[in-house]
């Protein structure tokens, strides 16, 4: 997945909010975490290109494992369930969604150690082969990027939609 994840998790973190009334400020900062949950397994890619100088697939590395953010997520929920406050139930909920849209959304084309630490096997729902020099090419030509394109234009969709019903209740 290479442009799709923040799209995808802006649809996501809509849709988990989308029929909650909730102050604008807890709404805005709820969408902030699902836009940085979407993204943030990534980040990994400075390790990656920077230190790794690219010998391990960056799937491979703790932010792109299931097993990390099941075993973050129970104390987490502990705790936001410990504060009877719907906003941390809501923030956990966000939060740890997206994480895992990501997840889900690397396992189309990237594999992904989904059983680890049981096994070191990968899953991939789909073998982008090598046909183009540059790497990048052979996953952009490839017929599944034309899912992250949809989901990039699903989002652009949604939030024009909203911006227009914003300023149409505006001007009334």
């Amino acid at each position: 997945m290479f442009i799709a994840h923040l799209p995808a998790g802006y649809l996501t973190t809509r849709l988990l909010l989308r029929r909650r009334r909730l102050p604008d400020g807890i709404g805005r900062r709820l969408l902030a975490l699902g836009l940085v949950a979407s993204v943030l397994p990534d980040l990994d890619l400075f390790y990656f290109y920077l230190i790794d100088a690219r010998q391990t697939l960056h799937h491979e590395y703790w932010p792109h494992l299931p097993v990390f953010w099941a075993a973050l997520a129970a104390p987490l929920l502990g705790a936001a369930v410990w504060t009877r406050r719907l906003e941390a139930l809501l923030a956990w909920l966000v939060f740890h969604l997206n994480i895992l849209l990501h997840l889900v959304l690397d396992s189309v084309v990237g594999h992904v150690l989904w059983f680890y630490p049981l096994s070191d096997r990968t899953v991939v729902l789909f073998d982008v082969p090598t046909v183009h020099g540059w790497w990048v090419w052979n996953f952009v030509l490839h017929w599944t990027f034309l899912f992250e394109l949809a989901i990039c234009v699903a989002a652009a969709m949604l939030a024009l939609r909203r911006r227009l019903a914003t300023a149409k209740a505006g001007d009334g």
